[in-house]
């Protein structure tokens, strides 16, 4: 019964991914994942992205937040980019794969960070969904806690951190603590964002 459950979920996810409109964008454009829209739509909103930077990409893979990153720097900046998952080279990106949660990897990213300050800190990480809150919700906090001490740590005091958050428990608490670390938050769900999804970005600036 449950193998049978999967299998109807899975078939439906495989039928609303192929005929998703930014999904077929992203093909027809290049792009390494529908999540590019999520990130050009917020450039064009809060100017992220400038020539110079210093970028740190946490759960980068497969590379479209990274890859666009590359793009509006137009090749002049830095991309340090994390996952669990292998992910296709990028020009000018240091790729690190790993567990960042795990100390060796942690001290590979900040060891690549070196003596730098990050101008943006941007996490699209989210746990393996099991469809059971109870158990994704805790987990997906969990990665944008652990989002959020990487930026403490390495960001300059004017930089900006984006975050994906999931609504539901913890959620305010974690804005609560957004908003007591930096100067200014804001909410953004991309239109490329699936209406279904309770996921929005927050974006922070200016580290108290």
């Amino acid at each position: 019964m449950a193998k049978s459950s999967r299998s109807k979920t899975s078939k439906a996810w495989l039928k609303e991914h192929f005929s998703d409109q930014w999904v077929a964008k992203a093909q027809e454009q290049g792009y390494r994942s529908r999540a590019s829209f999520k990130l050009l739509e917020m450039h064009e909103k809060d100017k992220l992205f400038r020539p110079g930077m210093t970028v740190l990409d946490l759960g980068a893979a497969p590379g479209g937040w990274s890859q666009v990153a590359g793009q509006l720097m137009a090749g002049k900046g830095v991309v340090i980019a994390s996952d669990i998952l292998a992910m296709d080279a990028l020009p000018d990106v240091t790729f690190i794969q790993g567990d960042f949660r795990e100390d060796a990897i942690y001290e590979q990213i900040i060891a690549a960070v070196g003596d730098r300050k990050m101008d943006l800190v941007m996490s699209d990480m989210a746990p393996n969904m099991s469809g059971n809150s109870g158990v994704d919700q805790p987990r997906a906090m969990y990665l944008a806690e652990l989002a959020l001490e990487m930026a403490e740590r390495v960001l300059e005091p004017d930089g900006q951190f984006l975050v994906k958050v999931f609504q539901g428990e913890g959620f305010e608490e974690y804005r609560k603590a957004l908003q007591s670390r930096f100067r200014k938050v804001v909410t953004r769900k991309p239109a490329a964002s699936r209406a279904r999804s309770t996921e929005v970005y927050q974006l922070a600036t200016g580290l108290k």
